[in-house]
């Protein structure tokens, strides 16, 4: 076991082990935590990676760093034990977020909500993707976690929630989610700003319109009262929203996602590029890009708490 994998575990106490690992599902962990796999660095597409990762954060002082190696991010996951993107989620929070992936704790919601020491011992809070959960079914597992979600609002913590939880988080506060394939994105997809983003402190230096990756067939319809709107695209009116009293942030695109990690993400889960997209792998490979201003607006929420919250 390598040592960034031994952080992680040591890091995680909560995955849900009901579901034993598949086989495939460990070679796709084995790809994603150790360098020396030969599909680390290769995927379908012919796309190599480099070997050399540098944790260190170039565009965020000292201070910053130190306090992240002190406050670690809390990453809440909504995951089967089996599910390789649970190691890979990890990665590319660190990856744009320019840290160690020992600074994320992660925390499984399908195990039991969080511990109050598990609050109080990180400074932000996120939220991702899920797999095979939709935030729009019904269940004791969905309530129990919508509840947590109430919670995290009513502590009022620095929390950016994407896409799984950007729809989570809005239906625990009285929005509405939905799916409907006909309004699905998977890929590079253009956002919009509003008039409010214009004005608020994370979205106010990013484009007008600026690419963002994607990948849902769940959508928000109604925002929570206490939203503001920041982000829509051509298909989905609610993209993007915050808290008007509350630092949280809330994108139905993966800012934590760069071009690499949206590749890993397809490759994963391939059904979808056929049942969304109805392309090829490379064929849709070729109609993605890299986000680097989508990337920006997790890095200045991060700046920005550390500045002012």
């Amino acid at each position: 076991m390598s040592d960034r994998q031994k952080g992680f575990e040591e890091g995680t106490n909560c995955f849900d082990h009901r579901f034993p690992p598949s086989h495939g599902a460990e070679q796709s962990r084995q790809a994603f935590t150790d360098s020396s796999h030969p599909l680390r660095w290769k995927d379908a597409c012919g796309l190599y990676f480099s070997k050399s990762t540098t944790w260190s954060s170039p565009n965020l002082p000292a201070q910053t760093a130190f306090t992240m190696q002190n406050r670690p991010y809390l990453l809440l996951q909504i995951r089967n034990a089996e599910d390789p993107m649970r190691y890979q989620e990890v990665e590319c929070f660190s990856r744009v977020l320019q840290c160690n992936p020992n600074d994320i704790r992660v925390h499984n919601l399908l195990a039991g909500e969080p511990a109050p020491a598990e609050y109080d011992a990180c400074q932000i809070i996120l939220l991702g993707g899920s797999g095979d959960y939709s935030a729009a079914g019904e269940g004791d597992w969905l309530e129990r976690i919508l509840d947590v979600l109430r919670q995290i609002h009513g502590r009022s913590q620095p929390t950016f929630a994407s896409c799984w939880g950007f729809q989570a988080m809005a239906r625990a506060l009285g929005g509405q989610v939905v799916h409907d394939l006909s309004r699905a994105e998977l890929g590079t997809i253009n956002i919009t700003k509003t008039a409010a983003a214009d004005q608020d402190p994370i979205f106010v230096r990013s484009p007008a319109i600026f690419p963002a990756q994607m990948g849902h067939e769940d959508l928000v319809i109604e925002l929570p009262l206490d939203a503001v709107r920041l982000g829509f695209s051509e298909r989905v009116e609610h993209q993007a929203f915050r808290f008007s009293d509350k630092p949280i942030y809330c994108t139905q695109f993966h800012p934590e996602l760069d071009l690499r990690g949206l590749m890993e993400r397809v490759i994963a889960y391939p059904k979808y590029i056929r049942k969304i997209a109805g392309i090829s792998v490379e064929e849709f490979r070729q109609q993605c890009q890299e986000t680097p201003a989508a990337n920006e607006i997790l890095r200045r929420f991060v700046q920005h708490v550390h500045d002012e919250w």
